[in-house]
C-alpha cells in the first residue's frame, strides 16, 4: 500500500493523533498513547499501532492528517468502502464479572470479525456494494442470505458493543424514563416483559426495544434478523436497545442459564447511549 503525500508540505510540521486499533487496557491506556478516544470506525493499519514508545504522538512533516491517511488506506484499491470490524469502546475485561473476558474476546474477535469478513465477500463485485447497512437492511429480502445472515449479524453487534458499558445498570433518565413509564406502566414492568422476550426467544436470535414515532415496544427475532430489514414483519421499529441471546454471547460464564445472562445485562446497560438512540429515533 503507497501514500501519495501533497505536493507541497507545510512550513511546519502537523501533529497527528494516531488511534490505536485495539481495546485499551483494562487500565484505560491505549496501546499508542497520549489519546483518550476512540472513533466509530478506525481504519489505521497495525503499523501504526506497534506500542508505546513506537508513536504516542506522531509529528509528520506533511499535511496528512486522520481522514486522508483513512482515505488512502481504504481506497488505495477501490472506491467503494467496505465494512470494517469497530473497535470495542472498553476493555475486553470491563464489564466483568458480568460479561467474561473470554466471552467478549470470542464474540468481537472471532463471532463479529467472521460477520464482517463473510459480508464483504457477499458483496464483492455486485450491484450493492458500497451500500450502508441500512439500506441493505431495507431490501433484504432481494439479496442473498449471505448478505440477511452476515448483515444483520454485523448490524445487531455494532450497536449491542454500544449499549454495554462498565459504567451501566441503574436507570434511564429523561424522555426515554419517560416514554418507558407511558409506555409500560414502570421501569419495573419493561424489564420483566424485555428479559421475557429475551428469555423466550427459541434457538439463537435477539430481543430489542424498538421505537416507532416515539413509541416502544418489546419484540424478537430470530437468528441475525432485525426489526430494520423488510423481511421481518412482527418487530418494527427501529432499535435502540438490543440484547443477544446466541449461546456464544453467554455459554462460556453461564452455560445453559441464559435467563442468569440476561438479569446480568441489567449492570452493564449504556442508558445514555440508549437514551441518545431513542432521541435520534424520534
Amino acid at each position: 500500500m503507497f501514500f501519495f503525500l501533497p505536493p507541497s508540505p507545510p512550513a511546519a510540521p502537523v501533529v497527528v493523533n494516531v488511534l490505536a486499533v485495539d481495546p485499551p487496557k483494562s487500565d484505560g491506556r491505549l496501546l499508542t498513547g497520549g489519546v483518550n478516544r476512540y472513533a466509530s470506525r478506525i481504519f489505521l493499519p497495525a503499523i501504526w499501532a506497534v506500542g508505546i514508545p513506537a508513536m504516542p504522538r506522531s509529528s509528520l512533516p506533511n499535511s496528512f492528517n486522520e481522514s486522508i491517511l483513512n482515505q488512502h488506506i481504504l481506497h488505495s484499491k477501490s472506491n467503494k468502502m467496505s465494512f470494517e470490524l469497530p473497535p470495542l469502546p472498553y476493555a475486553y475485561d470491563a464489564l466483568e464479572p458480568h460479561i467474561d473476558s473470554s466471552t467478549m474476546q470470542i464474540h468481537h474477535g472471532k463471532h463479529h470479525a467472521a460477520y464482517v469478513n463473510n459480508l464483504n465477500a457477499a458483496l464483492t463485485g455486485t450491484p450493492h456494494e458500497g451500500k450502508s447497512l441500512e439500506e441493505l437492511m431495507s431490501i433484504v429480502s432481494q439479496l442473498s442470505p449471505a448478505v440477511r445472515n452476515n448483515g444483520g449479524g454485523h448490524y445487531n453487534h455494532s450497536l449491542f458493543w454500544t449499549v454495554l458499558s462498565p459504567k451501566g445498570s441503574g436507570a434511564p433518565t429523561g424522555e426515554l424514563a419517560n416514554a418507558i413509564q407511558r409506555d409500560f406502566g414502570s421501569f419495573e414492568t419493561f424489564k420483566e416483559k424485555f428479559a421475557q422476550a429475551a428469555a423466550t426467544r427459541f434457538g439463537s436470535g435477539w430481543a430489542w426495544l424498538c421505537s416507532e414515532k416515539g413509541k416502544l415496544s418489546i419484540c424478537s427475532t430470530p437468528n441475525q434478523d432485525n426489526p430494520l430489514m423488510d423481511v421481518v414483519t412482527d418487530c418494527n421499529g427501529i432499535p435502540v436497545l438490543g440484547l443477544d441471546v446466541w449461546e456464544h454471547a453467554y455459554y462460556l460464564k453461564y452455560q445453559n442459564r441464559r435467563t442468569d445472562y440476561i438479569s446480568a445485562f441489567w449492570n452493564v446497560v449504556n442508558w445514555d447511549e440508549v437514551s441518545r438512540r431513542y432521541a435520534a429515533a424520534r
